[in-house]
């Protein structure tokens, strides 16, 4: 049996920003466009087995989570979704205003807020609650592949609660670029991304837009099919 299309509200930065172009060839892939993208040179000389590394963040695409991936619960339409993002991006809120920077968090390395964000907080959660009525239930296959023998206990709460561990207190904005590493591979490659970045001169950064990601099965990478920006 095939398994159904999964959705996601991401933060992406927009198809002509430098920073999606930044993700997008270090993943190896562009969400906006379906595209497989080479390599740069320098990544592939700090880690040959780049392709390896980048495996897990290249399917979903160069995003920060706001709603985590879900299939559409029984009865719910991807027209519905569509529509709803619409609705939800039309809804005046103060967009977040972050300072990133390229750091390690949880083994993997991901471009994150220098410090925290209130606003940016109150939108993933906002995004929590205003899409979770698309989601399907949680299975039991579902449940534990979350291992919750290894979460805490509010982040079992809002498993079951959310479908997902990390929202409300728990929710930490990131935009990966890599798998797990250890602490001896993580060195010199957070060194490389940490320059290749600086290069951008992103100083600031404004959350400031929702896009609508769908993974058609299992076995595909995620695509962007629709993208809003947030009304200040």
């Amino acid at each position: 049996m095939t398994a159904p299309s999964r959705y996601a509200i991401y933060f992406a930065a927009g198809s002509d920003s430098a920073l999606s172009r930044f993700g997008a060839e270090l993943l190896g892939y562009d969400a906006y466009t379906g595209d497989e993208l080479p390599f740069p040179d320098p990544a592939l000389h700090v880690a040959p087995d780049w392709r390896d590394i980048t495996a897990d963040p290249r399917t979903y695409g160069f995003h920060g989570t706001l709603k985590a991936p879900m299939a559409l619960a029984p009865g719910r339409t991807e027209a519905e979704l569509l529509a709803a993002c619409a609705v939800f991006a039309g809804e005046a809120r103060p967009v977040p205003l972050i300072r990133p920077v390229v750091d390690a968090i949880s083994g993997f390395i991901a471009v994150i807020p220098a410090e925290p964000v209130d606003a940016l907080q109150e939108l993933a959660a906002d995004c929590v609650r205003a899409f979770d009525g698309f989601r399907t239930a949680l299975t039991a296959e579902d449940r534990a592949r979350r291992k919750p023998e290894k979460l805490s206990e509010r982040q079992r709460d809002y498993l079951d609660r959310w479908g997902y561990p990390y929202v409300m207190e728990e929710f930490r904005f990131h935009m990966t670029l890599t798998g797990r590493l250890d602490a001896e591979r993580r060195g010199p490659i957070l060194q490389m991304l940490r320059a290749r970045f600086a290069a951008l001169g992103l100083e600031t950064l404004p959350v400031d837009r929702i896009a609508l990601f769908k993974q058609d099965d299992a076995g595909a990478k995620f695509r962007i099919v629709g993208e809003w920006e947030l009304v200040r």
